[in-house]
């Protein structure tokens, strides 16, 4: 193997002391709370493919792999059968393709190969080599799994490789933030106990979560120091810059589109509305870095719902809102830096009425879109902030973080006989026929 992978193959050397020399779980073993998604047992072991795993930057991608590997390794697996590849140290595809091939020839004898092509985008024309590999017959016996931070790569994994992804059920993972509940039993608190018995501790658990949100290295920040270093804002925030540069994006417009996106925070707007407050030229070149960034994990585009087509209405406003509390956080620091971040910017937004409510809004929404496709209704009688569509239909909440449920800011809202409303109040009480949900309580029960 090529010298400069060695680093992330350190079970070649001496697999039993794996996860003491290998750099990810060497880092992972000294934080206090250590998370492995379910995505490591949904990955596949015996089953040749192509599979993809996307997500935003600094999420855990790469750890989860390395996490997935030491499973391989205590499976019994043949550690000359794994490798794992650093796509930001290959050039292009003709690379990628010698790649491959000296590697499979190397280790011939493997009856399965497993391997890991990390940011696989960071490659030029990475798919023709993978393409060209797969019809050649080279992966036949090979589990090969690709990451990138762009999730353009799981849509063109989809488009571009049609029959050559082997016969599992899933083939595409997608690696999230933690959600509020999973973040909870992380810290190891009994979740039945707390929605049982003590509705003020889950209330501070959600004050803290919209201030590290689902970012493991904020989480540990917090869990040490009460805080989040300011270093761990800046390198996330500088991911996405240099990520946006090398597509090609100029700097100083994104500061200007992440600003206003901040300034109309949860807001309704459109393109056109945006460039009226931006230096640039186009509406459609506004439009191309908040799809750019929303491919990339950063943003979450939410669309108007058409109720009889259960589908997002191009022509109407939009929502934009970042993917979670953190990386708010995060770009604010970068757009205004500040020397006490976590107590001048973070602590204040989230004692901020105005700036809190938004926070918990596009928390509840982001968390909706993982699990359906989510819109919010813009009527002649008022907004809903979220509908999301199953099981046929489209199912209205309702969101009011504030101490006060005034009756008449609901009349949209119950128009619908499935409608739902979250509010800040622990107790429970009606507008008219819907039951007054406590938000934190139904955020931990979602999905479930």
């Amino acid at each position: 193997m090529d010298m400069k992978f060695a680093l992330h193959n350190t079970h070649l050397d001496d697999p039993k002391h794996f996860a003491d020399r290998d750099p990810q779980l060497q880092r992972l073993r000294k934080q206090k709370y250590i998370y492995q998604s379910p995505i490591i047992k949904q990955l596949p072991t015996t089953i040749p493919g192509i599979y993809t795993v996307g997500g935003g930057r600094q999420i855990g991608k790469t750890t989860l792999l390395k996490q997935w590997m030491l499973s391989l390794l205590e499976q019994k697996v043949a550690p000359l059968a794994i490798a794992f590849f650093s796509g930001e140290l290959i050039d292009n595809h003709h690379a990628l393709l010698d790649l491959i091939q000296n590697h499979l020839e190397a280790t011939s004898l493997a009856k399965l190969h497993y391997l890991i092509i990390d940011e696989v985008t960071y490659i030029r024309d990475w798919d023709k080599a993978i393409k060209y590999a797969a019809d050649a017959g080279l992966l036949e016996n090979t589990i090969l799994v690709l990451t990138g931070s762009d999730l353009v790569l799981i849509q063109e994994a989809r488009m571009r490789f049609p029959g050559r992804r082997g016969t599992a059920n899933q083939v595409d993972f997608h690696l999230y933030p933690l959600t509020f509940r999973e973040t909870i039993i992380l810290k190891k608190f009994d979740l039945q106990k707390i929605l049982g018995n003590d509705l003020d501790e889950l209330y501070k658990l959600f004050s803290d979560y919209l201030k590290h949100g689902g970012y493991l290295t904020a989480i540990n920040d917090w869990a040490v120091s009460g805080s989040i270093a300011p270093a761990t804002l800046r390198i996330y925030s500088d991911w996405i810059r240099g990520d946006m540069l090398r597509r090609g994006k100029q700097e100083h417009y994104l500061r200007e589109i992440l600003s206003v996106i901040i300034k109309r925070y949860g807001s309704q707007v459109s393109w056109h509305t945006l460039a009226h407050d931006l230096s640039i030229d186009h509406h459609k070149t506004v439009a191309d870095y908040i799809n750019l960034l929303s491919s990339m994990d950063v943003t979450f585009i939410q669309s108007a719902l058409l109720e009889d087509k259960l589908t997002g209405a191009p022509k109407k406003a939009k929502k934009i809102i970042f993917m979670d509390p953190f990386i708010f956080h995060a770009i604010r620091l970068w757009l205004w830096p500040i020397k006490n971040p976590y107590t001048s910017q973070i602590e204040t937004a989230i004692n901020d009425p105005i700036l809190s409510s938004k926070l918990v809004e596009a928390c509840v929404v982001t968390h909706c879109q993982r699990l359906w496709p989510t819109y919010y209704i813009k009527a002649d009688g008022g907004e809903v902030d979220i509908a999301y569509v199953d099981q046929g239909r489209f199912w209205p909440i309702e969101i009011k973080w504030t101490n006060q449920v005034r009756p008449h800011e609901y009349k949209q809202i119950q128009k619908y006989a499935n409608a739902r409303i979250l509010v800040k109040p622990k107790l429970g009480g009606k507008i008219g026929n819907i039951q007054l949900e406590p938000l934190p309580v139904a955020l931990v029960k979602l999905g479930l």
